[in-house]
């Protein structure tokens, strides 16, 4: 079984996915999270509610999520992004079923709603932050859908013990689907070649990262990239063997990642 988990970004080629994914399931059942931050960014200056990006005392960054947030977000992620994206399967044969985490619990989470942030220099304390850790995954429920021969294609939210929407970290959550689902390949798509040393010149890929060695790359990692390689250091935890970061522009993304064309990590 392979897990896909695909960014958010514009130019991610989905029409190539779709075509990769038709054939790799002939052989061995996939199942595919997704983002789609720049949609909600869209969406977000459309209607005039500005997206709160905050950074952490470790340096990972992530948005602050209230009521209206998150409004925005279940319209651009488990809304807009996850239908087109199931067309865009159909359209392909992939008999493809959207869910968001939110759905039979699918995604249930940890809500976390104190947030320690550094602005302008210094910590400080956020409070009525509607986001959660995912640590639960309805196995169940995504078994009987492969099992009929279908493609989950999951996007946050998550819901958490209490019945609350949380906004939550699609990197973490895809880890945690991979050990509870026993999933040993994962697949990173994103707009990059893969790991960057310097993330404005593509020739600095890294192409092996031996899995202990992980932290050592840290320091390359800016932005969303950092978030990749923690969840990618859940996931060997939970038990995955080898995860690949491809390009998600590519003309087959996923064909090329497997192939070991980006960044491979084992």
């Amino acid at each position: 079984m392979i897990l896909v988990k695909a960014g958010g970004g514009e130019a991610v080629n989905w029409a190539g996915l779709a075509a990769d994914i038709a054939e790799v399931r002939a052989n061995e059942p996939v199942i595919v999270v997704h983002g789609a931050h720049a949609l909600r960014d869209a969406l977000a200056a459309r209607l005039g509610v500005p997206v709160r990006k905050v950074v952490s005392p470790s340096g990972v960054t992530s948005v602050y999520t209230d009521e209206e947030a998150l409004d925005i977000f279940l319209m651009a992620y488990s809304g807009v992004a996850n239908k087109r994206i199931v067309a865009q399967f159909l359209r392909c044969g992939v008999e493809a079923v959207g869910l968001s985490g939110v759905d039979g619990r699918l995604w249930q989470a940890t809500a976390k709603k104190d947030l320690m942030v550094r602005e302008n220099g210094k910590t400080k304390l956020l409070r009525n932050n509607l986001t959660g850790r995912v640590d639960r995954v309805n196995a169940g429920l995504l078994r009987l859908l492969l099992e009929g021969g279908y493609v989950p294609v999951i996007s946050a939210p998550a819901i958490s013990e209490e019945g609350e929407i949380v906004n939550t970290d699609n990197d973490t959550a895809a880890a945690v689907l991979a050990e509870q689902m026993g999933i040993e390949r994962l697949v990173f798509l994103f707009e990059a070649p893969g790991l960057l040393k310097d993330p404005s010149r593509p020739e600095t890929i890294v192409h092996r990262i031996p899995r202990g060695s992980l932290d050592e790359f840290m320091g390359f990692a800016e932005d969303r990239m950092k978030k990749k390689l923690l969840g990618v250091k859940r996931a060997f935890e939970g038990g995955a063997k080898e995860v690949f970061f491809g390009d998600g522009r590519a003309e087959r993304p996923l064909k090329d990642a497997l192939a070991g064309l980006g960044t491979v990590i084992s």
